[in-house]
């Protein structure tokens, strides 16, 4: 196969040229040849390196653990065979998480957005879910951050967790039903939702207008957070980082 320019590839892959510039940088992914024009231009090999590293970013796995993972496995068909095999076991608890979300909205619904939510089994909320899978990360690219998280998380008992839990379920089906209702991003109702929101994350660190903004694109970019988000309502990830960006713009700077 003869060699495809890094624009190509950008289009073929849906990783953008800047981040394929970024991954050349820090050796995760050389180009094979460099034009003398500068233009960047990748082989086969290069290819299924890249797929090895999205389906491990897929995974949630950082990059400085994707590219010593990727230097220590010389098989690509056995390392295929394991990415396939991790892929598979997070396609499965991915399952658990939709039935999870699906559950909690009938419940809700038979509620009623106005009145007191009760759920017989609390424990059913959170079936699926494995925080543990963003700590390392978490410590890895917030480190201040994730610092302070886990301090105020350590004081925590069950019942509150459990109580936090239930409210962050609550919020996304809220979010969903004024999203489909049409209601704009800006409006009284859905800024009180992300007042809450805003006031639930400054207990554990206190974000200011670039990193709430942030960390609303975060709840897109991320195809973890964006699949639980969406899976109660398609395209309710982006209403929260719309909706989060007007109250980093309008009320924290």
């Amino acid at each position: 196969m003869a060699e495809i320019a890094i624009g190509d590839v950008a289009r073929m892959s849906g990783v953008t040229a800047r981040t394929l510039r970024h991954y050349e940088s820090i050796g995760l992914l050389l180009p094979s040849s460099v034009g003398d024009n500068g233009h960047r231009f990748y082989g086969d090999p290069e290819l299924l390196r890249l797929q090895r590293i999205l389906v491990l970013r897929a995974l949630g796995l950082p990059l400085a653990e994707i590219a010593a993972l990727l230097d220590e496995q010389r098989d690509e068909v056995e390392a295929l065979r394991e990415h396939h095999a991790r892929l598979l076991t997070e396609q499965e608890r991915l399952g658990r998480i939709a039935a999870t979300v699906e559950r909690t909205i009938r419940e809700l619904s038979q509620h009623g957005r106005n009145r007191p939510m009760t759920i017989e089994r609390p424990e059913n909320l959170f079936e699926g879910f494995d925080p543990s899978a963003y700590e390392a990360e978490a410590r890895e690219r917030w480190p201040e951050e994730a610092a302070s998280s886990e301090r105020f998380t350590a004081g925590l008992s069950p019942a509150d967790l459990e109580r936090m839990q239930r409210e962050t379920t609550a919020q996304i089906v809220r979010m969903a039903d004024l999203r489909a209702a049409g209601v704009p991003v800006d409006a009284p109702e859905v800024q009180e939702e992300i007042d809450a929101l805003h006031a639930s994350v400054s207990r554990m660190w206190i974000p200011d207008a670039m990193a709430f903004a942030a960390l609303g694109r975060m709840y897109v970019d991320d195809e973890r957070f964006r699949a639980t988000y969406d899976r109660v309502s398609p395209g309710v990830a982006e209403y929260f980082r719309d909706a989060m960006a007007v109250y980093a713009s309008e009320r924290l700077e």
